[in-house]
């Protein structure tokens, strides 16, 4: 037991500064899909034109707000991202699908994608509602609404939806900063 105490204590301490330094996760694939991995941060990052599959567990690799100050999560190892804000006046969530360039709308063929968060818990279907420039049959942005979006606080949680039948998935966590 005492040969496990200083192997624990590493482990700890590892994962505290990696929670507390960058507060960067990686998601869990979803079985049959593109690993989806996700990072938060005030620490913004462009990728490279064409850059999938790149490793969001590198220390300092992360994402700024969003074109719409929200918080960015990948899909698909940086093939899409998605933006998650929140208007908690109207308790109103929504998520509007980028490219791999973290600015660019990419409008999907999907009616509704899933919002999950973890505190306080619930499960939001978000409905498309296309963007002026989203083509025919298409939306880059997708809105839900659930009383609990009226809660002022940071939310962390998963954005699940299906792309030419692959589903995605990515994790996001607020955090806070000032305007």
């Amino acid at each position: 037991m005492k040969m496990l105490q200083p192997i624990m204590a590493l482990t700890t301490t590892v994962c505290l500064v990696g929670f507390v330094g960058c507060k960067e996760k990686t998601a869990t694939p979803t079985a049959g899909t593109t690993p989806a991995a996700t990072s938060t941060g005030d620490h913004g990052h462009e990728h490279a034109e064409g850059e999938e599959g790149h490793d969001h567990s590198v220390a300092g690799h992360g994402h700024g707000a969003g074109p719409h100050d929200g918080t960015i999560a990948d899909w698909g190892g940086g093939k899409y991202h998605v933006e998650f804000t929140v208007d908690h006046d109207k308790q109103e969530g929504t998520v509007y699908i980028l490219g791999g360039d973290e600015k660019t709308p990419t409008p999907i063929r999907a009616e509704e994608i899933q919002l999950v968060i973890t505190d306080p818990a619930m499960e939001v279907t978000l409905k498309a509602t296309p963007q002026e420039s989203d083509p025919e049959g298409t939306a880059s942005r997708y809105v839900g609404n659930h009383e609990k979006l009226g809660v002022v606080q940071e939310y962390a949680g998963t954005i699940t939806g299906v792309i030419d039948d692959t589903p995605y998935s990515g994790d996001f966590a607020e955090v806070a900063h000032d305007h």
